[in-house]
């Protein structure tokens, strides 16, 4: 059940119907909400394609209980770091210590108040919401705004173990702008910077799925990381990739490839396993951009390895 109201997402985890629908009434007007009556569920939606930004979760379900739950959580480079605010009935100290040693943010008691529950999601969705700005300018692109060279590591490398650990496909697309030295020689490096910066925006608003992640890889170079992707789909989003760009309109009067500016593609798609690397997808996206500029440009190419 989802709630599409706010702007940020609350994962609300109870096994009592009763619970979910107080806490529903009561947040639903404020954030997006999606629920889960056990702690199989819970683990599942962090891991989607659209994780919440915190998770409400009670302490006692059926399976794995919350700490369990919230101790997985933690334990995942991909989810450590959605808050968790456990919900209980159960106040002693022992059990809050043992909750936060499970890596939880805060405590609500059950009954629920009110001002507590509304008062204190406020205060961990506004603190999430300044790790992530302060996180994502030390992992930003200084000229395009979108992610950098680091942050692109550390996304595939997270990627791939998340995927190597499910046995899920993973794709990357590398992205070159076909003949930007031409394009900055003739036009002034300024006109450059600001091509740069078109092309990484359009990029970036093409993706919708919080998991996919575009980056400036380096000069003139992007990479796009597309977790749970196969490859024909990581190629429908080259070519999305491909036509918007060319909607742009920029003028390049120097490229042989068209009187506007073009990208070349190159898409590479891997089931991960403990016997592989990541510089092995690299490696095989670099080599579809090489077909895809040898063959003419504008143009995308992929592989499965």
């Amino acid at each position: 059940m989802t709630d599409t109201n706010g702007g940020q997402t609350l994962l609300i985890a109870d096994d009592e119907p009763g619970n979910i629908k107080m806490l529903l009434e009561l947040l639903r007007s404020e954030y997006k909400i999606r629920v889960a009556n056990n702690g199989e569920k819970v683990l599942k939606i962090a891991l989607s394609e659209e994780p919440p930004d915190l998770i409400l979760l009670d302490v006692m379900m059926p399976g794995l209980d919350g700490y369990e739950v919230c101790r997985r959580l933690k334990s995942d480079p991909l989810t450590q770091k959605i808050p968790v605010i456990f919900i209980t009935g159960k106040i002693t100290e022992q059990d809050e210590i043992q909750g936060f040693e499970a890596g939880a943010v805060d405590y609500i008691t059950k009954p629920f108040s009110s001002v507590v529950v509304k008062a204190r999601v406020k205060t961990h969705i506004e603190l999430k919401q300044a790790r992530d700005y302060l996180e994502n300018r030390s992992l930003q692109d200084g000229l395009t705004g979108i992610a950098n060279r680091r942050r692109f590591n550390e996304h595939l490398e997270n990627a791939w173990n998340f995927t190597c650990r499910e046995a899920l496909p993973l794709s990357l697309i590398i992205i070159d702008i076909d003949h930007f030295k031409l394009f900055n020689d003739n036009y002034g490096h300024q006109a450059g910077d600001v091509c740069l910066t078109q092309i990484a925006q359009k990029l970036s608003a093409t993706l919708r799925r919080k998991i996919d992640l575009i980056a400036r890889y380096g000069g003139e170079e992007f990479g796009c990381i597309l977790p749970m992707t196969m490859l024909d789909n990581a190629i429908m989003i080259a070519e999305s990739f491909r036509a918007d760009i060319l909607s742009l309109q920029i003028p390049h009067a120097y490229s042989s490839t068209g009187s506007c500016v073009t990208i070349s593609q190159g898409v590479a798609t891997i089931i991960p396993t403990k016997d592989s690397l990541p510089g092995s997808l690299i490696h095989a996206a670099d080599e579809a951009l090489y077909r895809s500029k040898e063959t003419g440009r504008n143009k995308v190419s992929g592989v499965v390895i």
